[in-house]
């Protein structure tokens, strides 16, 4: 799908099953690779980033089964048994690949290096490169960047204080913990995805969450799991969105995950007066999920900063789009971290919205947006970010003529099946 056309909607109508979280996704493979025994995962994300990170691990001797595209089998060989990679892991386009199997490395017996498509080399690597070396690790960076050179050391428990709030980070750090010779405990300035430490807890590590301090104790092994990973809330975003501006609109996403650390999006779309319901809330796994109907509302501009926006960084724009056409000024800050996403995504966001005449301004730690604003078709570039290129198809739905989104086969790094998902509700998508 190199390039996709789409159309001003008509009421969007009906329900959709989003696919499996991407960053569960992720963590179900490398701890199912790491848990004593067999691993049996459902809902598992069939994309790009995730396909990435499961074959790292077949290049390290885990065996993986898939039955389908969504259910697989984990054939866990326990902490200190991956075997040396013969060549250089490929994680693809994939931050969360390369910097969760830094970690997971840095305690092996054996040297491996980890590399990827040009755009992840672009990304920064120093931020668990130097709190790995800390805790006796040794990993080698390309001025900062990829690829990585990951000599595994015996490791030592330590304190992190983590400047900014990252999941990533903090994930990398506790996977190496697993390895070291006493606890590792990650102080956070800020709330961020716990994805990993709900996992960890749910294979029996000995984990402790205290505020906004981890400590994990080396020397239990892990369990397997037997999980189904709920629906992405990232991938949510754009049905969210699109449903609040198309008028008329009313649609159920069903079995979403609603991970407090996640739901950022959910509470600053009702601040600006969303009609959304959350219903039939459950756990499974040890995550949260419910069933999200939204319903087309008119939106009132707001100020997003802080907290709230580490727990919506990559719904963002999706939110700018919703903010095109809110009535007000909606401004973003404390968001500096979407200069090094897949892309700098203000630098895109900025870009492309103001093509389909968007009234929107960057700034250098966010956006501020001027609405509403009614936008018009033209043609938009994804700048091969999976993310932008839906929040630009979202925006076409509301445009006065066709908005023609070129590169958007980058959609499937984290949504396949979005097109044909988003038909499925009454989107009008070439």
């Amino acid at each position: 799908m190199q390039r996709l056309t789409v159309h001003r909607s008509p009421p969007l109508r009906g329900q959709m099953r989003l696919p499996g979280d991407k960053s569960i996704s992720h963590r179900a493979l490398l701890l199912g690779a790491l848990a004593n025994g067999p691993s049996q995962i459902g809902g598992f994300l069939d994309s790009g980033d995730c396909l990435a990170t499961l074959a790292c691990l077949g290049a390290l001797g885990i065996r993986i089964e898939r039955h389908g595209r969504t259910t697989l089998t984990i054939h866990g060989q326990g902490l200190r048994r991956l075997q040396q990679p013969a060549a250089p892991l490929d994680c693809g386009r994939s931050g969360t690949t390369m910097r969760l199997l830094a970690g997971m490395l840095a305690g092996q017996p054996f040297t491996s290096s980890l590399t990827g498509d040009c755009q992840l080399l672009r990304r920064p690597m120093r931020r668990i490169a130097e709190p790995i070396r800390c805790m006796g690790g040794e990993i080698e960076t390309t001025d900062g960047h990829g690829p990585l050179t990951v000599r595994g050391r015996p490791l030592h428990g330590c304190e992190h204080c983590l400047p900014v709030a990252s999941a990533q980070v903090k994930s990398a750090l506790l996977l190496a913990g697993l390895y070291a010779d006493g606890p590792t405990t990650v102080h956070q300035p800020g709330p961020a995805r716990d994805h990993t430490e709900r996992m960890l807890a749910e294979m029996g590590a000995a984990i402790q969450t205290v505020g906004l301090s981890v400590t994990l104790w080396p020397g239990r092994a892990l369990s397997s799991l037997s999980t189904q990973v709920p629906g992405d809330i990232s991938a949510a975003a754009f049905p969210l969105v699109a449903a609040v501006l198309v008028p008329h609109s009313s649609i159920t996403l069903k079995g979403v995950g609603v991970n407090p650390t996640r739901t950022g999006l959910l509470d600053v779309l009702a601040a600006m007066g969303a009609n959304i319901s959350i219903d039939n809330q459950r756990t499974l796994g040890n995550e949260p999920l419910a069933d999200l109907t939204v319903r087309a509302s008119e939106l009132l501009g707001v100020e997003v900063r802080g907290e709230t926006v580490v727990r919506l960084i990559d719904e963002l724009p999706a939110l700018a789009v919703a903010a095109t056409q809110a009535r007000g000024t909606t401004v973003v800050r404390d968001a500096a971290e979407l200069r090094v996403k897949e892309t700098d995504r203000i630098a895109a966001l900025v870009a492309e919205l103001r093509k389909l005449g968007a009234c929107i301004d960057a700034l250098p730690d966010g956006f501020v947006v001027e609405g509403p604003t009614p936008l018009h078709g033209v043609s938009v570039d994804s700048w091969g970010d999976h993310r932008l290129a839906m929040a630009m198809s979202i925006a076409g739905l509301v445009a006065r003529h066709g908005v023609c989104v070129e590169n958007a086969q980058c959609i499937n790094d984290s949504f396949p099946g979005f097109v044909e998902a988003m038909r499925g509700i009454g989107a009008a998508y070439d």
